[in-house]
């Protein structure tokens, strides 16, 4: 794809993302069966059907810009997923991994939320509200998953974490 407007940039930015989230659909059912906190396992859980409901919104932005989404592989996200896949594999505490998982999904969160303020600011310079408010939509989740991410974090994960032995 030739990126001659911001137009284009915008396009390319949604493909990233549609990769990206197609992605973490897959990755997530693995995290949640990783992760030993029945909270980390439901946090996961409803994260998964948020995914599953971002990704149509994507689909529906492309169908708007009479688009088909797909054709571009997100090579940051297949980083961030990789690591954490490889944290999975490693021998560890089971409290140890749900602290590990929280962190590799913060990454992830962040990456969507850098990836999704991006593109929401894209389609307002090009005045495509409806697009813009889907993203900020999906923006606003990412943001709550990361801030509920912590608070697990903090207020038991990490705590096991900390006393394993």
């Amino acid at each position: 794809m030739e990126l001659s407007t911001l137009q284009d940039l915008f396009r390319e930015e949604l493909q990233d993302l549609y990769s990206a989230e197609n992605q973490i659909v897959k990755a997530l059912p693995k995290m949640a069966s990783a992760a030993s906190s029945p909270d980390l396992r439901r946090a996961f859980e409803e994260h998964l059907r948020q995914t599953q409901n971002q990704v149509r919104r994507l689909e529906q932005i492309f169908q708007t810009l009479g688009e088909k989404p797909g054709g571009k592989t997100c090579k940051g996200m297949e980083g961030l997923l990789k690591e954490g896949e490889e944290l999975m594999k490693e021998k560890a505490d089971k409290a140890v991994l749900d602290a590990g998982l929280i962190s590799a999904a913060q990454r992830v969160e962040h990456y969507e939320i850098a990836a999704y303020g991006t593109a929401r600011t894209y389609a307002q310079q090009i005045g495509d509200r409806e697009s813009a408010r889907l993203l900020q939509e999906t923006l606003d989740e990412e943001g709550e998953t990361d801030k509920k991410l912590t608070r697990l974090a903090e207020q038991s994960v990490n705590i096991k974490a900390q006393k394993a032995a």
